[in-house]
């Protein structure tokens, strides 16, 4: 097979800027496609040529299959590389690469037929001697038979999109009670995200971890692997934090790990990078009998980065190189070294229910001494100024950090993450500091249910009601203040001839004046009274006209400050904490008590009320799809509907008023 000389890149963000850069070290040249969403995204502007594909919605654009041969053809491209999501999974379009000429970057469109249907993957791999999970993976998909299939498997048990993948067309089901509305959402999730509504049950495994294996074949019967990552950190079956090796990882189950992936691997004569994934036991140590098939992914996964920072191999080079026909490296030439973790910062808001946020970042930026530094790498589709769309997943970038061992790639990622800024719009980046300082994570070995068991100390906004943080912002407003003044005789910084100097600031807590007193003492530190309470003592120290550094309360050690119109926010380690200023008014609709707004720009995907509807707190009212996320939206309090301001299918902006309620 000749060289490959130009390759289009049927993706974009992270993954295609993280092709196109590896492309161009091989002397490589790219092609971009975009929607008209992505006209000004970085991987247009890193790609030596870009093609126009349509409209936002995938479905017009990255997914039409035709729109990409058209593409790759009229550029003079030899290659395709699919990177992650979007069509890399998809058969046909592979089908289509080998008809038309092009030299597709991954498997043969059977492998991925084979694999990518999760009941047809379960039953090759239980013939090449693979363990798998009990379940139901059958033809037949009528509501009621695989209701009584699930009484047979047992509950809870595990509902799955067989051509599902990143978590969609997924539910837990803990009774028989609540199968059939379950299995209705999982098939109209399923549909919609993958045009193939078929299902498949598993029985659900208590305390599971999910362990992968990351392989390379070369589609002539040799298959080797890098080892295995963890990545049972997930929400709602999105992984959050990936790591490698797994904790608690021992030899003797290593080997047969990977053994049952590289069979799993040979079963469909396998070319290319792929991930064999493993529902693994995790109510006791890891042991040889306590794994089983979970699902073969046919692509790069979003987290090899994990296998590149311990083994240090490119596996996208690897993946362009099998494709030219060059040779697998020898298994025993594949080493690994210390431990490596990544984290994918995400624009959503973990403290509103992970509402993912759309629009623009104001700022991005990660401090140059820590941008060079070795072992910690950002791999990012995004830029300050870029938009963060409604139409696409909301991953705004991935960090890896690789370390010698386990506690320090934890203690580096935590400064990676804490010291990046990245404003503008909501991100995870304070949850995932969180996660990351909890005691079980830095034990090790934490099941998929890690997230769900300490929801509560990982998302409450536990700061925002502290007075300490009132008298920190009222010392950056002061701050502000004396910025403007120009001679030590009008200066505002509490310098008087034998005495302090007392100075009010007020802030809006919902419909409550918060009052504030500065009492300067001298240049190193301030009493502050809120609301007339005993005064607290502040050291302040300035390290620049928007930070202090606050010795007397470490926990608020590192605040950093931006004034708004009606605002200020305080952001540390991520987390931003607003405090509303005297005259911030409240958008009287945007109380709960009298609307249902939206949260975020989406689409109304059902509707379960009607006009004059008496209704409950907590009763479901309407389903927005965004993001690619359903979210469903409750009554806030006992009521009637008074009126319904949207339809079935209508298209809505951020804080559209969705529903006026009224008192009974």
């Amino acid at each position: 097979m000749s060289s490959i000389k130009k390759i289009l890149v049927a993706n974009r963000g992270e993954i295609a800027c993280r092709i196109m850069e590896t492309a161009r070290e091989m002397n490589i040249r790219t092609v971009a496609v975009y929607s008209d969403a992505d006209i000004n995204s970085m991987h247009v502007k890193m790609a030596d040529e870009a093609v126009a594909i349509g409209p936002p919605p995938s479905k017009d654009s990255y997914l039409v299959i035709e729109k990409i041969i058209k593409a790759t053809l009229d550029t003079g491209a030899d290659a395709i590389h699919p990177g992650y999501g979007f069509l890399s999974e998809n058969y046909i379009f592979a089908e289509a690469c080998e008809e038309a000429g092009i030299n597709f970057i991954g498997p043969s469109s059977e492998s991925i037929r084979n694999m990518a249907l999760k009941d047809r993957a379960k039953i090759l791999m239980e013939k090449a001697g693979v363990p798998i999970t009990p379940g139901y993976q059958g033809a037949k998909q009528e509501e009621e038979f695989l209701s009584l299939e699930a009484d047979k498997i047992g509950f809870p048990v595990l509902i799955k999109a067989v051509a599902g993948g990143g978590g969609k067309g997924m539910r837990k089901v803990e009774s028989k009670e609540s199968f059939l509305s379950a299995l209705e959402s999982c098939k109209r999730e399923a549909e919609n995200s993958f045009g193939n509504p078929k299902v498949l049950l598993e029985k659900y495994i208590q305390s599971p971890r999910h362990i992968e294996v990351q392989i390379f074949g070369d589609g002539q019967g040799n298959v080797v692997h890098m080892f295995e990552r963890d990545c049972s950190v997930q929400r709602r079956h999105q992984k959050v934090i990936e790591e490698a090796p797994a904790p608690g990882m021992t030899v003797s189950v290593r080997d047969a790990m990977t053994d049952a992936a590289v069979k799993a691997a040979k079963a469909v004569n396998y070319k290319g990078a792929g991930t064999v994934e493993f529902i693994v036991d995790g109510s006791q140590k890891l042991h040889e009998n306590g794994f089983w098939f979970m699902e073969m992914n046919t692509r790069l996964q979003v987290e090899h980065p994990v296998t590149e920072m311990i083994t240090g191999l490119n596996l996208i080079k690897l993946q362009i190189e099998i494709a030219e026909g060059k040779k697998l490296p020898s298994q025993k030439n594949i080493t690994m070294s210390g431990h490596a973790i990544e984290t994918r910062i995400y624009a959503e808001d973990p403290f509103n229910n992970f509402f993912p946020s759309a629009g623009k970042i104001e700022n991005f930026e990660i401090p140059s001494e820590l941008s060079k530094k070795e072992g910690l790498r950002i791999d990012t589709g995004f830029q300050k100024n870029d938009r963060i769309s409604i139409y696409y997943d909301p991953m705004i970038a991935k960090m890896i950090v690789h370390s010698d061992n386990r506690q320090d790639a934890i203690k580096n990622m935590v400064s990676l993450i804490s010291e990046s800024k990245i404003k503008g719009i909501k991100t995870n980046t304070a949850f995932l500091i969180r996660c990351l300082l909890n005691d079980d994570f830095n034990y090790g070995g934490v099941s998929t249910h890690f997230i769900n068991e300490n929801i509560v100390t990982l998302t409450s906004n536990e700061y925002a009601i502290d007075n300490k943080v009132y008298g920190l912002t009222a010392l950056f407003l002061d701050s502000i203040n004396n910025k403007t003044q120009t001679t030590p005789f009008n200066i505002k910084n509490g310098w008087r001839l034998n005495q302090s100097f007392r100075k009010k600031y007020f802030f809006k807590e919902g419909e409550n004046i918060i009052k504030t007193e500065i009492i300067e003492q001298n240049q190193r530190q301030s009493l502050i009274s809120v609301n007339g309470l005993e005064p607290f003592i502040i050291f302040k120290k300035e390290k620049s006209n928007s930070k202090y550094n606050e010795n007397a309360l470490p926990f608020f050690s590192d605040w950093e400050f931006k004034e708004f119109q009606n605002h200020i926010s305080l952001y540390r380690y991520g987390e931003e904490i607003i405090v509303g200023k005297e005259l911030y008014q409240p958008n009287s609709l945007n109380n709960a008590s009298n609307a249902i707004i939206a949260p975020m720009p989406g689409k109304i995907i059902d509707m379960f009320a009607n006009e004059g509807n008496k209704i409950k707190e907590g009763e479901p009212l309407l389903v927005m799809e965004a993001m690619k996320m359903e979210m469903t939206l409750y009554a806030p309090k006992d009521g009637v509907i008074d009126e319904i301001k949207v339809q079935k299918g209508a298209l809505v902006s951020d804080g559209d008023i969705l529903v006026k309620l009224e008192d009974n």
